[in-house]
């Protein structure tokens, strides 16, 4: 895994720069699209394309159960998992509408369900081995079709996972980092920011190694949603991030080498309380805030439509030369769109 992240190129400049040429020449005031403008710059700089394609998007939510559930850390039991599964198979869940509506292709994985990983606060989550199989898993889920990734997650026990990570990453305990995630009460919560606590205590000798921390402290579905970032990153994919969990996943990433998350976009930022820290920490500007904390890649559903306005804009809109309409600025300086 260092080894790939050796050889990921950086971002094509040089498309960037055209793509905001291509931009400022079409019909409207330079950069009055504000963020739909960037995003378009940003994809193209992934892609090495100066006009990038409107994209195929397809959605990826990985699902896994923790060892760490049995400390009364959620307010929903284990199986809840599989049932959510199941209930992703039927086409009954949130997700399955939302990428729907997104024309969005929907994939499942399932990781080991029945075998949760060991408890965080008792042993490392996931052994080396079994860490790398997720890792691997999650790496050949990436369609090799699609245009635009977005991830996702399921796992009763996760958000205190993922707490955990970014304790271990960016410093500052349970207190720092632990949210109510499926709605614990005050109890459920201060059951959490212990178990984070005495997690990071546990496992203290691997704090200074992203990727054994990641073992350590992890899950299979947030090893899962790491290596497809890590597949996206190779194959030059643009990558939409869902909530607090998703984002720690792929962490680790980002402390191994800066622009690993070049391809990444946060989608929005949750109600989580964690969430906008981590954005924070790893320069992610969210999309949307619509005070979500579902999961499932709901967020980043959403954000497909945006993604796809951006680079509709960017491909569809006529040149001021093509529409004949007068690019020369008025005397204070602003650009008009008079008919010539």
């Amino acid at each position: 895994m260092r080894e790939l992240l050796d050889r990921i190129g950086p971002p094509d400049e040089t498309a960037r720069a055209a793509c905001r040429r291509a931009l400022d020449g079409k019909t409207k005031p330079r950069r009055s699209l504000g963020r739909l403008e960037t995003l378009a710059e940003q994809i193209a700089a992934l892609v090495s394309l100066r006009l990038p394609p409107v994209p195929e998007a397809a959605i990826v939510v990985a699902a896994a159960d923790h060892g760490v559930a049995a400390e009364g850390v959620s307010a929903y039991p284990s199986e809840v998992t599989a049932q959510m599964v199941a209930n992703f198979a039927r086409g009954g869940a949130a997700i399955n509408q939302l990428a729907r509506n997104a024309g969005a292709n929907l994939r499942i994985v399932p990781l080991a369900l029945d075998r949760p990983t060991a408890d965080l606060t008792q042993a490392p989550a996931l052994s080396e081995p079994e860490f790398l199989a997720a890792v691997t898993e999650g790496y050949n889920a990436v369609p090799p079709e699609c245009d635009l990734l977005c991830l996702g997650e399921m796992g009763i026990g996760n958000t205190t996972v993922a707490a955990a990570i970014v304790a271990a990453l960016f410093g500052g305990g349970g207190a720092r980092w632990a949210g109510r995630g499926t709605g614990v009460d005050d109890e459920g919560l201060a059951r959490k920011r212990q178990a984070i606590d005495d997690a990071l205590a546990r496992h203290a000798a691997v704090l200074h190694d992203p990727l054994a921390l990641a073992a350590a402290f992890g899950g299979r579905e947030l090893a899962a949603i790491l290596g497809a970032t890590l597949a996206a990153r190779r194959q030059r994919i643009p990558v939409v991030l869902d909530g607090f969990v998703c984002t720690a996943a792929v962490a680790p990433l980002a402390k191994l080498r800066a622009d690993t998350l070049a391809h990444a976009l946060a989608s929005h930022v949750s109600a989580e309380a964690g969430h906008p820290m981590l954005l924070d920490e790893l320069h992610l500007r969210p999309l949307l805030a619509l005070d979500m904390r579902l999961g499932e890649a709901s967020g980043a559903a959403l954000a497909v439509l945006l993604l796809r306005a951006a680079l509709a804009c960017h491909s569809g809109m006529a040149t001021f030369a093509e529409a004949g309409v007068s690019d020369k600025p008025s005397a204070d300086g602003a650009t008009t769109a008079a008919a010539s």
